[in-house]
C-alpha cells in the first residue's frame, strides 16, 4: 500500500481567514510534479471554485487523517516561492497584522507563459565573473570608507551618511557619490561570489546606480526591478534571481523581497522618501522589510542617505544599527539667507542669494528649488485671503499662466466669473508661485540667461555646464555635469507650514539632497528659514536633528518612539476590535487609544503601543480582522449583503492623523 502524500499550500486570496496553510492530498498523477515552491490550482469547498495557491511544503499523511480534497492541477513547474521568501513574507505579514499572500503579491510577479518557456529553454547559467580591473576599481572607491566595508564584511547593520557631492564617471555620466559607493560595494560583493540588493525610491536614483555599474559588472548579472518594466520583463528578471548564481538587483521598494542567491548586502537608499512606504496592504515599509530580511538571511544591511530619519536614528540609539561614518567628513557651504535692513520682508529672493546666483551664472548653472510646480498653484481671495475653491467640487483653484482663467486642480473646470463665498469679492491673487512663475520672474531678473524648468510635467535628468537657471521642485532636481555653481532653496518657510508630523525631517531631506548637487565650495542659500532645521542644514548635523526630534516626540508618544496602528470601519467594528485587543493585551494603558472619530461614512481610531508589545498587539489585531470578516460572511449568507464598512487595519502609520 502506497503512502499518501499531502501538500500544505498557501491560497492566494485577500480574505484574512484564508491566511494559513491548508492540507491537500497529492493525486498519484501529480506525485512527481508537486514540490515545494510551485504554483497549483486547488478547490475551495466553502466557495465552490478553484483558486491559485503556492505549495509551501509536502509531507506524508497520518493514518488517522480525515479525507482531504485533492490538488486539481499544477499551474507552473518553477519553484517561484523559496523557503526564505515564504519565511520573510510570513514574518512581515505577522508584524503588520496582514496576510502573507499580500506580501507575496508584491514580491512574485504574475506568471508569463512565454517568458517562462524561454527561461526553461535557456542554457545552464554560469556564475558571473568580475574582472581584476573592476575589482580594483571597487577597492579604490571604497578605500576611504573602511567603516562601510567593515560593516559589510561583518554582516552588520549600519547607518551610512553619504558624502554630499557628485562624481563624473569615465562614461561621461555624472551621479551622486552615494551611487558610486553602493555600486562599488556591489561589485566587490559580486567578485566574492555573493549577491547584492540595492533598494532606491524611484527611477532617477535607479538610473544613477545603473550608470555607476555600467561596464563595471557583467551585464547579465545586473537585474533591474521596477514598475516601468513590462510584465514579461519583470517575470524574466524574477526567474533570473531564482537561479543559483550571484547577481546585483536594482529596484524600488518591492526589490527588498528579491529571492537572490546567497545575499551578502542589502542597501536601502534614502529611507525617508515616501516612495519606499508601501501603500498596498499590509503596508510594510521597505525599511522594516529590510530589517526582517537581514535577521533571516544574515546579510549586511546599510541604510544610506544624506540625512538620517528618526526611524533609523532610533535604531542607532538602542544599538540595533551602528553609525557608519566616513573617514573624512565633507559638507557643502550652506548660507542662511535673510532679508537685510531696507529690503522688503516680502522679497522672495534676498539680495545675498540674488548676488550669489548672479556671480555663479558666470561660471555655470544655478539651481533654484521651489515648493510647487505650475504657474500659480494656490490662489486666494484678494480681499479676505480665503482659499479660492471650485464651486462644483470644492477643489483648489490654480492658474496655468499669467492672465489665464483659473481652473480647478481636481475636476479641471474653468472658474469663469468666480466669486468669493465669504466676502463676495471677484478678485483673486496668487498665494504661492510655482516653477513656471518663478522661471518667469527670474527670466526678467536675469535677461539673456537660459531658463530650465524641471518638475513632474517637465522631467529633466541632467543639465550641461553652460550658464542656466534651473528651476526645479523638490526631488525633481537635475544633475549638473560638474555640479551647480550655486543652489538657492526658496519657499522653505512655506514647506515647514505643512500639517505633517515629519515635515521638519522631510524639509531637511529635500534641502540636503539639493545641496549635495552643488559643486565643491559652491554656496547653498537657504532663504527665509531659521531654527533647528536650518541650523542642522548649515552645520550638516542631520543625525543630531533626528535625535532632537526623537527627544521631543517621546513624551508625546508620537512615532517612531512608539508604534501606531490605525483602525477604520464601522463604529461598532472599531470599538469591538479595540475592546478585544485591550482585553488580550492588558499592558496597554489608558492613553493607548486615540478616538474613535466618526464621519458620515466611517470611523477611525489610533492605537499606540510600545515596540515590546508589537507582536502581541499585531496578533490580536489580526484576530479582530478575521473575526470581523467571518461575521460579515455569516451575515450575508442566504440574503443580500448589508451596507456596512469592513474593518481595515494599518500598522506603523507614520503620523497621528485623526
Amino acid at each position: 500500500m502506497s503512502v499518501r502524500r499531502i501538500a500544505r499550500v498557501l491560497i492566494d486570496s485577500p480574505l484574512p481567514q484564508l491566511d494559513r496553510l491548508f492540507d491537500y492530498a497529492i493525486p498519484d498523477a501529480l506525485a512527481d510534479e508537486i514540490v515545494p515552491g510551485i504554483r497549483v490550482r486547488v478547490p475551495l469547498r466553502s466557495a465552490g471554485r478553484m483558486l491559485d495557491a503556492y505549495v509551501v511544503e509536502t509531507d506524508e499523511a497520518d493514518a488517522g487523517d480525515r479525507p482531504l480534497s485533492e490538488i486539481d492541477a499544477v499551474s507552473s513547474p518553477i519553484r517561484v516561492l523559496t523557503p526564505k521568501l515564504y519565511a520573510l513574507a510570513r514574518r512581515a505579514a505577522d508584524r503588520a497584522a496582514g496576510s502573507a499572500t499580500d506580501i507575496l503579491r508584491l514580491a512574485i510577479p504574475k506568471r508569463m507563459v512565454r517568458a517562462e518557456k524561454t527561461w526553461l529553454a535557456r542554457p545552464v547559467l554560469e556564475a558571473p565573473q568580475v574582472g581584476a580591473e573592476h575589482a580594483a576599481w571597487a577597492a579604490s572607491m571604497l578605500a576611504g570608507d573602511e567603516g562601510l566595508t567593515h560593516c559589510i564584511d561583518a554582516a552588520g547593520r549600519g547607518a551610512f551618511d553619504a558624502p554630499p557631492r557628485t562624481i563624473r564617471l569615465e562614461n561621461g555620466s555624472t551621479v551622486g557619490a552615494w551611487a558610486v559607493l553602493l555600486a562599488a560595494a556591489a561589485v566587490r560583493t559580486l567578485a566574492a561570489g555573493r549577491s547584492t540588493i540595492l533598494v532606491v525610491p524611484d527611477h532617477r536614483d535607479q538610473s544613477q546606480l545603473e550608470a555607476a555599474l555600467d561596464a563595471r559588472a557583467p551585464a547579465d548579472a545586473v537585474i533591474r526591478v521596477d514598475a516601468r518594466q513590462s510584465s514579461p520583463a519583470r517575470y524574466s528578471a524574477y526567474l533570473r534571481m531564482l537561479a543559483p548564481a550571484p547577481c546585483i538587483v536594482l529596484g524600488n521598494r518591492s526589490a527588498v523581497y528579491a529571492p537572490v542567491h546567497d545575499p551578502a548586502l542589502l542597501a536601502v537608499w534614502d529611507d525617508g522618501d515616501p516612495l519606499l512606504a508601501e501603500p498596498l496592504s499590509p503596508g510594510v515599509h521597505a525599511r522594516d522589510a529590510a530589517l526582517l530580511r537581514q535577521e533571516l538571511d544574515g546579510c549586511a544591511l546599510i541604510f544610506a542617505g544624506h540625512t538620517r530619519t528618526t526611524d533609523v536614528e532610533r535604531l542607532v540609539g538602542i544599538g540595533w544599527v551602528h553609525d557608519v561614518s566616513a573617514a573624512k567628513r565633507v559638507s557643502p557651504r550652506v548660507v542662511l539667507s535673510a532679508t537685510k535692513e531696507g529690503e522688503s520682508r516680502g522679497a522672495r529672493v534676498p539680495s545675498a542669494a540674488f548676488a550669489a546666483a548672479r556671480e555663479a551664472l558666470r561660471a555655470g548653472p544655478v539651481l533654484v528649488q521651489v515648493a510647487r510646480p505650475g504657474y500659480a498653484p494656490v490662489l486666494v481671495c484678494a480681499d479676505c485671503r480665503a482659499p479660492a475653491r471650485c464651486a462644483h467640487c470644492g477643489g483648489p483653484l490654480h492658474a496655468t499662466r499669467r492672465g489665464a482663467v483659473p481652473t480647478c486642480a481636481w475636476c479641471g473646470r474653468a472658474a469663469t466669473g468666480w466669486t468669493c463665498p465669504r466676502c463676495t469679492s471677484e478678485r483673486l491673487r496668487m498665494a504661492s508661485s510655482g516653477t513656471e512663475r518663478t522661471a518667469d520672474e527670474l527670466g526678467r531678473a536675469f535677461p539673456g540667461v537660459r531658463i530650465i524648468v524641471a518638475d513632474g510635467e517637465h522631467p529633466v535628468a541632467t543639465v550641461d555646464d553652460r550658464p542656466a537657471l534651473v528651476v526645479a521642485t523638490r526631488g525633481a532636481e537635475p544633475i549638473a555635469e560638474s555640479g551647480y555653481r550655486a543652489v538657492v532653496l526658496l519657499d522653505g518657510d512655506r514647506m515647514l507650514l505643512a500639517e505633517d508630523l515629519r515635515i521638519g525631517e522631510s524639509c531637511l531631506r529635500w534641502w540636503s539632497n539639493a545641496a549635495a548637487l552643488a559643486a565643491p565650495g559652491a554656496p547653498v542659500h537657504l532663504v527665509g528659514v531659521t531654527g533647528p532645521v536650518a541650523r542642522a542644514l548649515a552645520t550638516w548635523t542631520q543625525p543630531a536633528y533626528a535625535r532632537a526630534e526623537l527627544a521631543d516626540r517621546a513624551p508625546l508618544r508620537m512615532p517612531p518612539t512608539v508604534r501606531v496602528a490605525a483602525l477604520e470601519g464601522s463604529l461598532g467594528a472599531v470599538n469591538l476590535a479595540l475592546a478585544s485587543v485591550r482585553d488580550a493585551v492588558p499592558a496597554l494603558d489608558d492613553l493607548a487609544v486615540l478616538g474613535p472619530t466618526t464621519t458620515e461614512s466611517t470611523s477611525r481610531a489610533l492605537l499606540r503601543f510600545d515596540y515590546g508589545l508589537g507582536a502581541s498587539v499585531a496578533e490580536h489585531l489580526r484576530a479582530a480582522l478575521i473575526a470581523d470578516a467571518l461575521r460579515a460572511r455569516k451575515n450575508v449568507k442566504g440574503r443580500p449583503p448589508p451596507v456596512r464598512n469592513t474593518l481595515r487595519v494599518r500598522v506603523d502609520v507614520p503620523d497621528l492623523d485623526l
